[in-house]
């Protein structure tokens, strides 16, 4: 076993971290009595149920060949304990016997290295973090993400001998960094792996979403477990959550999207960081969370952080923060105050997202808006964790326009993200959504009866929507309706289960049904080419950027998609261009296909209108008119010849008494 060097022992002694390895009993070092002692390994304690079927889930797994294995846990389920405990129950093969953890922040490779020390005390355990570099040749070695591709101190690990690749908080698996880590292990590519040796490879996160639009597939060829937050909070082991949104009126119509598809910070930061807007903000918590001993506190900056500090303050609330640049000495004295109860109010800005454990937590103030599903699950996340005397957690939510994308907490049990809650738990928000669904039944149902037209079922199985012209076909909005209720964005229902998000620069998305023995939705992305690139069709190869058999996640697939690579504002349902009078050249396009005598003005309707319309035509709404009057038609033509033969055999009986004759 190598021991660590002095140096490394001074880091965690300065540190006030344990070290994370124990000398051999034999070893002659000045410095080994001094170490404290560890308690016992915690791998003689009984994993939780769900624990130990996540494990025996991953190694099902790696039986069957499969290498690249997603686990999906809620935060608080105690996903560094499932993984420290995965390490031995892996078998090495032939001189493959190391493992290395990865993760992307000091405070999450500090908790892993911790985890793994006490899991381990006869292991090598060895750090690669900053200015300390690890040998390479340790039994477990726990690596920050930067530190490992920094020079070439990635070259020192050497993929024959390792067993296992362990990423944590891997959502984040799909950035470069991770790909290159991957590539140098022979685990990049499904190929690769399957012609050579390759260590196992098992990310871990509590925001794994398949559907989030971006390809983690590349990467992570199974989710094998999931355990949602909301199954953890029926079983127990998580607290509830008690819900309430207050509306804070910042205008985010100006705010620009960032590289991670979420608000641009300083721009954020403008809107939200009002005197007006922190006012409302420490207000409502104390007239709805004042009694609550612990609350933490989400703001967008380092300047939000000071003036929503100073504005607590200034009610007269012992408030203190926590940011990026806080020393670790003065951190862990605030945190450790926080967790004491000597303060009730901590303030922060992307620190306690993720890797932070603080079980006392009973209320978390979001006073950031947010794109990200995942941020805003992280967030809530941190108060979660089961505590003594502590009923559940309350999560308030500083919800503003939501016309620009904005998730907030009803989103997260399918809401809409501009509802009102105050004080609702998970099963009251649960009930909620059933009410809005069985209502959604009720107007479409009302929809459907006020239509002038009839539904008729026609031969091939298919539904058709009887319509005096192709142009009330082509101006219909009711199938829009549907899939806007999910969605902020203004997806065009073009028939056939299908529709379609286009944007100014000619790409566009498609949601359309699978195959009929795969079943479920794909989310297809059609890139334009350039016009110099001489091809049959406009459009490279589509790309299959989502699939889910859930229709629901697919459209939340699509969006999170749609928000990184279009500019919002062109796919906005909500955008005031929308509500402008429609150009005069999109309104000479649609009188292309209307008779003269019923040609529009540009008063007749709006830009979004219009551009609505215009989709349909392009995705062949004329089309599946014209083809469906003509089955109609066939239908017809059938019905009159099946009429025409009933008459003249009827013209052909006599009607009256029989006679004799009849029978001759």
């Amino acid at each position: 076993m190598l021991p660590f060097s002095h140096h490394a022992l001074r880091i965690f002694r300065r540190t006030g971290i344990a070290p994370l390895c124990t000398f051999p009993r034999n070893a002659s070092t000045a410095v080994a009595p001094a170490l404290p002692a560890l308690p016992a390994s915690p791998l003689q304690i009984t994993l939780r149920e769900y624990q130990e079927e996540c494990i025996q889930s991953v190694l099902s797994y790696l039986d069957k060949g499969h290498k690249r294995l997603g686990v999906s846990l809620a935060t608080g389920s105690g996903k560094t304990v499932i993984f420290t405990h995965l390490i031995d129950r892996i078998a090495a093969a032939q001189h493959a016997s190391q493992t290395l953890i990865l993760a992307h922040r000091r405070e999450l490779v500090e908790q892993a290295a911790r985890h793994c020390t006490l899991a381990y005390p006869h292991k090598h355990v060895d750090i690669e973090l900053g200015k300390h570099h690890a040998s390479g040749a340790a039994d477990i070695t726990v690596a920050s993400i930067q530190s490992i591709m920094s020079g070439d101190r990635l070259q020192k690990y050497d993929p024959a001998r390792y067993k296992l690749v362990l990423v944590d908080e891997a959502h984040h698996i799909v950035s470069q960094q991770y790909l290159d880590v991957l590539t140098h292990f022979g685990l990049r590519h499904a190929a690769d792996w399957a012609k050579a040796a390759a260590p196992a490879l098992v990310g871990v996160s509590a925001t794994f979403s398949r559907f989030d639009g971006r390809k983690l597939g590349s990467v992570i060829d199974h989710i094998v477990y999931h355990r949602d937050y909301v199954d953890m909070i029926e079983e127990n082991w998580l607290t509830d959550v008690v819900f309430t949104t207050v509306e804070m009126r910042a205008d985010l119509n100006k705010v620009g999207t960032g590289a991670n598809g979420d608000f641009q910070t300083g721009a954020l930061s403008r809107a939200v960081n009002t005197d007006q807007t922190n006012d409302l903000l420490v207000k409502a918590w104390m007239t709805k969370a004042k009694e609550r001993k612990s609350t933490l506190v989400f703001c967008v900056d380092l300047s939000h952080v000071t003036n929503l500090t100073a504005k607590f303050r200034h009610y007269g609330i012992e408030a203190h923060f926590v940011t990026g640049d806080t020393p670790t000495k003065t951190r862990s004295a605030r945190i450790d105050a926080f967790k004491r109860g000597d303060f009730a109010v901590l303030i922060n800005c992307g620190v306690f997202t993720e890797g932070t454990d603080i079980p006392n937590i009973d209320c978390v103030l979001l006073a950031r808006p947010t794109k990200s599903r995942n941020l805003l699950v992280q967030m809530i996340g941190r108060g979660m964790r089961l505590h003594s005397g502590k009923q559940n957690c309350h999560v308030i939510d500083m919800v503003s326009a939501l016309s620009t994308g904005v998730v907030s907490t009803p989103t997260l049990f399918g809401l809409d993200p501009a509802e009102i809650v105050e004080q609702a738990d998970t099963k009251a928000m649960a009930e909620l959504k059933e009410r809005k669904e069985r209502e959604q039944v009720r107007e479409a149902e009302a929809a459907d009866l006020a239509k002038k037209s009839t539904a008729k079922k026609l031969p091939g199985s298919i539904t058709f929507t009887d319509y005096d012209s192709v142009h009330d076909l082509i101006a219909d909005t009711s199938s829009d309706q549907f899939i806007r209720r999910l969605s902020e964005l203004a997806w065009v229902a073009v028939g056939d289960d299908k529709f379609v998000l286009t944007t100014n620069s000619g790409n566009y998305l498609i949601i359309e049904p699978c195959d009929r023995d795969e079943g479920g939705y794909k989310v297809k992305y059609y890139r334009k080419l350039p016009s110099s690139v001489k091809a049959k069709s406009p459009y490279a190869t589509p790309r299959v950027v989502a699939e889910s058999d859930s229709f629901e996640h697919v459209v939340h697939a699509a969006d999170t998609f749609a928000v990184e690579v279009f500019e919002f504002m062109w796919i906005s349902k909500n955008q005031y261009w929308r509500r402008s009078q429609a150009s005069q050249a999109q309104v000479d396009f649609l009188n292309k296909f209307r008779p003269e005598e019923d040609h529009l003005k540009p008063q007749d309707l709006t830009k979004g209108k219009a551009g609505d319309m215009i989709t349909r035509i392009k995705h062949g709404a004329k089309g599946r008119y014209q083809k469906a009057h003509a089955r109609q038609r066939t239908q017809d033509r059938q019905a009159e010849r099946a009429e025409t033969v009933r008459q003249k055999l009827q013209s052909q009986v006599r009607i009256g008494p029989l006679s004799a004759e009849t029978f001759a």
